[in-house]
């Protein structure tokens, strides 16, 4: 139950702003804090809530879909070090953080192959993906954003060096990201 509160804090906390403009309006800046409590304690719930969670498991890791996860965490990595840095690759990407979530997300579903993982990353997907319709829709109008030339050597070391700190956190945590 905390994993699915969380997974739908995260979806209302995020979507708030785009579905109630108003209201959110009327917070003023002091809504910027309470939406982010709102967030870290989403992070929280699902934290909390994924290792209790009992299920089904539909399948296990193996080396090959380790190998896939960990390509399209490198992208996912990249992409939020581009948009970051303004890297010229990502000059004609709308939405490169939520396509970089989008790949994260997909990446862990591919490993994961039980119940709670499909909650916790499946809704997750599920979010970005209809965040990315809201926001197209409620803003159709898009100029892409300017980039610096040079960045994108940078934004790929950056990726790289970022992506070994998150395995090796993950392998401290208990959870390898190498090998099946």
């Amino acid at each position: 139950m905390l994993l699915i509160l969380g997974v739908a804090l995260w979806w209302a906390a995020h979507l708030f702003k785009r579905l109630a403009p108003a209201a959110r309006a009327r917070l003023g800046d002091p809504g910027k804090g309470l939406v982010s409590l709102l967030l870290l304690a989403s992070v929280a719930l699902m934290y909390f809530g994924y290792d209790p969670a009992a299920g089904p498991v539909w399948w296990g890791r193996n080396g090959a879909l380790v190998g896939i996860n960990n390509l399209l965490m490198f992208g996912a990595v990249f992409l939020y070090a581009a948009d970051g840095m303004r890297a010229p690759v990502i000059g004609r990407m709308r939405h490169p953080q939520l396509t970089g979530f989008k790949l994260w997300a997909t990446a862990h579903l591919l490993v994961n192959g039980d119940l709670a993982s499909f909650i916790l990353f499946g809704g997750l997907l599920a979010w970005a993906v209809v965040e990315v319709i809201v926001i197209n829709r409620s803003q159709p109008g898009w100029t892409p954003k300017p980039t610096k030339p040079g960045r994108n050597l940078p934004a790929l070391g950056a990726a790289v060096v970022t992506l070994v700190v998150i395995m090796l956190i993950h392998n401290w945590l208990g959870y390898t990201p190498w090998g099946a």
